[in-house]
């Protein structure tokens, strides 16, 4: 895509082109149903419906809306989006893939940390209040994944004994 970006357009000004191309892309994304032709068709029709109630979008344009080479390089460049985008899509299900491992790979990495920690006063004070509270006997806990599943387990035994007597 860059590479046509870089051939393309090449009497406007680096800002014109930015503009230009950054509509197009966004028109291309936002229309994934239409085809590249009908995509170039709606953008050359909304261009001349702009300029004739004196309201365009891009006011350099006005010589070039119908020039051939304009409409082939505009062409050319709704392609590569259309490409881009579709590449993108398809690599959809690979991007959430790797999101997903590396949630994973975050989680038993904080448990291993956790194991290694001494458990917090907090939760210390808190497993002895849910101990009291259901007459548990305590144990010693020694790390704060340990206290943390110790008190998650707790926790749903007796929620679960509370939703069965309801």
């Amino acid at each position: 895509m860059y590479e046509v970006k870089a051939r393309i357009y090449q009497d406007f000004s680096k800002t014109q082109k930015s503009a230009l191309c950054n509509f197009l892309r966004a028109l291309v994304k936002k229309t994934s149903d239409l085809s590249v032709e009908d995509i170039l068709d709606k953008f050359i029709e909304d261009e001349r419906y702009y300029f004739e109630i004196n309201n365009p979008h891009f006011e350099f344009l006005e010589n070039y809306l119908d020039n051939n080479s304009f409409l082939d390089e505009t062409l050319l460049y709704l392609r590569e989006c259309r490409k881009y985008y579709d590449y993108k899509k398809k690599q959809e299900p690979i991007i959430q893939a790797q999101k997903e491992f590396e949630k994973k790979k975050r989680a038993f990495l904080k448990d291993v940390k956790m194991s290694k920690e001494a458990p917090t006063k907090k939760q210390l004070y808190y497993y002895d209040r849910l101990c009291k509270k259901y007459n548990i006997e305590k144990k010693e806990l020694t790390s704060k994944l340990e206290a943390r599943d110790e008190i998650d387990r707790i926790i749903n035994e007796h929620s679960a004994d509370c939703t069965n007597f309801d």
